[in-house]
């Protein structure tokens, strides 16, 4: 039984759809349907992550990036990892008619009490008839301050009446 799954016909499932694991990404992870666009492939990798369902994702990476897949690492970070959730931003092609698309999503995850959220763009390529993964890239959120950045020479924030650099700034 995968990891998670004791009364899966009654959970939602992970990928976020608001439908029945056992109705949306279960049969995909079995075998028993292929992804029919770029999307539902994205959805239901996030759904094998969750359940560390490894096979399933090396089985739907295009051939061309299978050699460099590492199968202990991916089982050692799916296994180690809470999910948390998918969020699908953006969709570009990826269609059931078309041979390429990109997804860019959002998945929360948490390892050792941090909660991470992956944001990345993903490719994918239809190979022999079915949707597969070619490679993705992390995009970065811009680091924004909640207040001006403090000075070195500036008054330290605590109150001390020393420079920030010889109270709280010192490293």
């Amino acid at each position: 039984m995968m990891k998670g799954m004791e009364t899966k016909e009654m959970t939602n499932c992970f990928c976020g759809s608001d439908k029945l694991f056992s109705e949306c990404c279960e049969p995909l992870l079995k075998g028993v349907s292929k992804a029919p666009t770029a999307e539902a492939l994205m959805r239901s990798r996030y759904s094998a992550y969750a359940t560390a369902d490894i096979d399933y994702i090396e089985q739907t990476m295009h051939s061309s990036t299978k050699p460099d897949f590492n199968r202990e690492s991916a089982r050692k970070w799916a296994e180690e990892s809470q999910w948390h959730g998918l969020e699908i931003l953006n969709v570009t092609g990826g269609k059931e008619d078309d041979a390429e698309g990109s997804v860019e999503f959002i998945a929360a995850y948490s390892q050792k009490d941090e909660r991470i959220k992956h944001h990345e763009l993903a490719s994918f390529r239809k190979e022999g008839g079915a949707w597969t993964f070619v490679d993705g890239r992390i995009l970065y959120q811009p680091f924004r301050r909640d207040q001006p950045k403090i000075g070195r020479n500036d008054p330290c924030p605590c109150g001390s009446g020393k420079k920030y650099k010889k109270c709280c700034g010192k490293k």
